[in-house]
């Protein structure tokens, strides 16, 4: 049971198999076997799971478990104290009302890197970072969040799932989660499904 956590860059596909010239997870990694736990857009960034077990995809994928996804997301303008309360009691998206979020303003993270291409600003509209958690994974969730509540997304890096983080790691680097971790954290969500 392996589980990897890469750093994923900017359009970069969730996936091993190229589409259209673009880049895919190919690119960076030679891990026959292994899949994607948890997919993260093409203009996301951050961290994506891969496992070559089942089991261990489930555990991180399945709504059931509720694994945290912490994002840093950069967005035009600046979030109201209502927005962002919207936020932390769900927002209605056109596949029905997400589930509360963890959302907090915060400045720009120190640990991150440059993207290339940088995002577009625009001299008359200000931008800020906000921070926030989800415990599902509806497809463009964040931007669509964002979006409802008047504040699109410019900039959404994923910085954690569950215990596991991008610390340490530069876009297109890579490590693997020592066995022993993997052990204990299936050992805990098994422990919680029963109780």
């Amino acid at each position: 049971m392996r589980l990897l956590l890469f750093n994923k860059p900017y359009q970069v596909l969730s996936q091993f198999t190229p589409i259209d010239a673009k880049r895919s997870l190919r690119d960076f990694l030679h891990a026959p076997g292994m899949r994607v736990a948890g997919r993260l857009d093409y203009d996301s960034e951050g961290l994506l799971l891969l496992t070559d077990d089942g089991m261990l995809q489930s555990r991180i994928t399945h709504p059931k478990w509720k694994l945290e996804k912490l994002y840093f997301v950069q967005v035009e303008g600046i979030p109201s104290d209502d927005a962002l309360e919207r936020l932390r009691r769900g927002v209605l998206l056109n596949d029905g009302l997400t589930l509360p979020a963890r959302v907090k303003r915060v400045e720009e993270p120190a640990w991150l890197w440059q993207r290339e291409p940088p995002i577009r600003f625009r001299k008359a509209i200000p931008t800020s970072w906000i921070q926030l958690g989800i415990r599902e994974g509806r497809n463009r969730q964040v931007r669509r969040m964002t979006a409802a509540v008047g504040f699109p997304t410019l900039r959404l890096v994923r910085w954690s799932v569950g215990p596991w983080t991008l610390k340490g790691l530069q876009p297109g680097e890579w490590r693997e989660v020592p066995s022993a971790e993997v052990r204990r954290f299936m050992s805990q969500r098994c422990r919680s499904a029963r109780g």
